[in-house]
């Protein structure tokens, strides 16, 4: 492997972070923030290189594009991280055996977690937050697209690290190349851990190739279902906030399903959105399409039962949202809907580690298996049993 070197290194550099005290890594979190704010000039320049490249209509470009707003947004969050109790040393079981050997389960690192992703500079700041505050240290693997906003990133993290007397390996960079990722993904003995976050096909190939421990992440086929009984003011707000607050994120609303009964309302339900949002109506090619764009099916269905099926045949396990005012539809919708995130009268937009009070995120998990939903501290960490004895023996 031509990047064994690297890996080696972060491998040996993930071992000196548990010689720091949580308040030392705050206090880099704290620092690193305000290099970001610092240095905003110098980070957006980069970022206009890469956003030169991309057409203006990509879905991926808001995606792409940092702004001064988003950047203290993002340096908001570093901060927010660095408030939050450390998720290392928590006594997750504790017995004593009929033998007398004390038993104690603490959580712990992973150790190296490797991120995969595309055109989304701003992961690159979260994923070092989380990994850092928990202990972990990350290997990144940026899309082409993203390669001078990442790399000026990096070297911003870099440059206080160094100043903080800390080794700048706990966060590499690799080349944006395929080369990059498939020596990444079969790192065994160096990736503890690989969180592929993009689009559905990124993840399929990583999911399908990786020789390394993997958590899927990220692809949302999201529907919206309003019910017969649903309120039409909340629909409306509800609806429009999912769609256009930000089209291009995995949690943006693809399909709204309208109960037969409320097709009357459908005008009122669609009007915030008239001129912005282009619409599909029961376009069935369309069922399976997360758009990441201002376009939305809007299917009509006989029956909560109808709706209930469409999701289960259609929907990528990510976020669902049912708008009705009758609780026992409500309870069953969310009994029912298997994804990671289940809404009642509230808009798929807030699946998101920030708006659920996890600081940062790493990512969505869409699977079952380990972390679901949003992606933090807890999340990624493990645990260890430690047992203390008196000489005991086995029979």
């Amino acid at each position: 492997m031509q990047l064994k070197e690297t890996f080696e290194r972060v491998k040996r550099a993930s071992k000196t972070l548990a010689l720091l005290t949580d308040q030392q890594r705050n206090e880099v979190l704290l620092a690193v923030a305000d290099a970001i704010v610092d240095n905003q000039e110098r980070i957006l320049k980069a970022n206009a290189e890469d956003l030169a490249k991309m057409a203006k209509e990509n879905p991926l470009y808001d995606r792409l594009q940092l702004t001064e707003k988003r950047l203290h947004d993002i340096a908001a969050d570093m901060r927010n991280v660095a408030t939050l109790p450390s998720p290392l040393g928590h006594i997750t079981k504790q017995k004593t055996l009929p033998n007398g050997l004390r038993l104690c389960r603490i959580s712990v690192p992973f150790g190296v977690i490797g991120m995969i992703y595309e055109a989304r500079p701003n992961v690159t700041y979260d994923v070092f937050s989380l990994c850092f505050k928990s202990g972990n240290a990350c290997v990144l693997k940026g899309g082409r697209d993203a390669v001078a906003s990442n790399e000026a990133g990096v070297a911003v993290i870099h440059e206080v690290l160094k100043r903080h007397g800390v080794s700048s390996d706990v966060v590499q960079l690799l080349p944006a190349t395929h080369e990059a990722t498939a020596e990444m993904l079969n790192a065994v003995g160096f990736i503890d851990l690989c969180i592929p976050r993009g689009g559905r096909k990124l993840i399929d190939f990583v999911r399908d190739t990786a020789r390394v421990p993997v958590i899927e992440t990220g692809a949302g086929v999201v529907h919206v279902y309003f019910d017969k009984d649903g309120d039409l003011e909340k629909g409306r707000a509800i609806v429009n906030n999912a769609k256009t607050r930000r089209p291009s994120v995995c949690n943006a609303l693809d399909t709204l399903l309208i109960h037969k009964d409320r097709e009357a309302d459908l005008p009122q339900l669609l009007a915030p959105m008239e001129g912005k949002v282009e619409f599909y109506f029961n376009d069935e090619s369309r069922y399976d399409t997360e758009f990441m764009d201002y376009k939305m099916n809007v299917v009509t269905v006989g029956s909560l039962d109808e709706a209930l099926a469409h999701i289960d045949q259609h929907g990528s396990g990510h976020s669902e949202a049912i708008v009705t005012e009758n609780e026992a539809a409500a309870r069953r919708f969310q009994a029912h809907v298997d994804a990671a995130c289940v809404y009642w009268n509230a808009p798929t937009s807030f699946t998101d580690g920030a708006q659920f009070g996890l600081g940062a995120e790493i990512g969505i998990s869409t699977q079952k298996l380990g972390p679901r939903g949003p992606m933090a501290l807890e999340e990624i960490t493990t645990y260890k049993w430690l047992i203390e004895g008196e000489g005991q023996v086995r029979p």
